[in-house]
């Protein structure tokens, strides 16, 4: 017998409440298939099929073998927040010093600081509405509130910058800007994060996937405003997402608090993988433009083999590696859909409803995948559609 069964739960009303990230159950089903002994095409996960750069893992090695273990400065290492500092004056021309930087384990701690530090309890975000599946769940783990911008193929799945205004309230505490974005892929022009910066609350731009831009140019949101905080890392465009090394950078006025906050709660980013990340900024640059290139490849023959499947893309993607197209032809229900693909026919792809109520009817697919496995999954998802119709 359960003697807890009529019991109230302990768990937490913040866990109970929690989404999940539905990206998560498709992998999860998926390795639960290979394990079966399935073949499966992974095009659900937003994660590079490259290797490491060597200069990357080479200066991983040296660190480890010369002892560098332990806790560094809580803020990161100097050497890597001055690379940074060099980064952003060589790419963007924007002058920044190496105390503005906080070196963190990946980019979800970075969110968590800003979060945590800049939000009151009852203090509102604006988010775009399809957006990052976690964006919500991390506002809501420091008790702030989402407040969901509908967008739409038309501009982009960005904000309209000029509408914006009439949506602010006192409690609108920051606009999160995500560019190039997940899922759509799309840019903010330099006109649109001008707009967005003269608007009033503060900017968080998540700018994880620059470095991955194909058509146009990628700026940060520091170009235009200084009351703006910005969330970066080596995941996507240094291939290096299992070494979990991001950073943020914040006006001077909030480092010390969001030192103490991640004093109290991560300590300090590994050394060795911080060590690691000064070798990405300062010697990786071709091997980081290889895999940009073969990624727009890759990006020109997906969008095109989706399309000669009938499927519609509402806009072209021009940055990150995702194309985000209209399913709702085949079923309303993305997650229901998204699961019958992969048990029919071996492909992961995510559910648009993973982004939000305005990605429902859509499915995301990664072309973080080889040429060879992308033209796989097509032949394999045109015969899906072929015995479905």
């Amino acid at each position: 017998m359960d003697q807890g069964r009529d019991l109230p739960s302990a768990v937490s009303r913040r866990a109970q409440e929690i989404t999940p990230f539905l990206v998560m159950d498709i992998l999860e089903r998926a390795k639960e298939l290979e394990r079966r002994g399935r073949h499966i095409i992974h095009l659900e996960i937003g994660e590079p099929d490259f290797d490491t750069p060597a200069v990357v893992k080479e200066a991983a090695y040296r660190a480890m073998a010369a002892g560098e273990t332990q806790y560094t400065h809580s803020q990161g290492l100097l050497e890597l927040r001055e690379a940074l500092c060099v980064h952003y004056r060589e790419k963007y021309g924007v002058s920044l010093v190496p105390e503005q930087f906080i070196v963190t384990s990946g980019t979800s701690p970075a969110m968590i600081l800003i979060f945590a530090g800049l939000l009151d309890p009852g203090d509102e975000m604006l988010l775009t509405d399809p957006h990052y599946a976690c964006y919500p769940n991390f506002l809501r783990l420091v008790d702030g509130v989402p407040r969901y911008v509908p967008v739409s193929a038309e501009d982009g799945f960005q904000y309209r910058t000029r509408e914006l205004k009439r949506l602010l309230t006192p409690r609108t505490k920051a606009i999160l800007v995500n560019s190039p974005s997940n899922p759509a892929g799309t840019v903010l022009t330099r006109e649109d994060l001008a707009r967005l910066a003269e608007l009033g609350p503060y900017l968080i731009s998540d700018e994880i996937y620059h470095g991955l831009v194909y058509e146009g140019e990628e700026h940060t949101v520091l170009e235009f405003t200084d009351r703006a905080f910005v969330i970066n890392g080596f995941s996507k465009a240094y291939a290096m997402t299992g070494w979990r090394l991001g950073y943020l950078i914040a006006p001077l006025d909030f480092v010390r608090p969001l030192q103490k906050l991640m004093q109290n709660f991560f300590i300090s980013a590994n050394p060795f993988v911080q060590r690691a990340g000064v070798a990405a900024l300062t010697q990786a640059g071709p091997e980081v433009a290889r895999m940009r290139a073969m990624f727009d490849e890759r990006r020109k023959f997906l969008v095109n083999g989706l399309l000669n499947l009938g499927f519609r893309i509402p806009v072209i993607p021009t940055g990150a590696f995702y194309v985000f197209v209209q399913a709702d032809h085949l079923s309303p229900d993305s997650y229901a859909l998204a699961f019958d693909i992969l048990e029919q026919a071996g492909v992961g792809v995510t559910p648009g409803i993973d982004f939000g109520a305005g990605g429902e009817g859509c499915l995301r697919f990664s072309y973080a995948n080889s040429l060879e496995n992308l033209a796989e999954a097509l032949r394999r998802l045109n015969c899906y559609l072929a015995l479905r119709s």
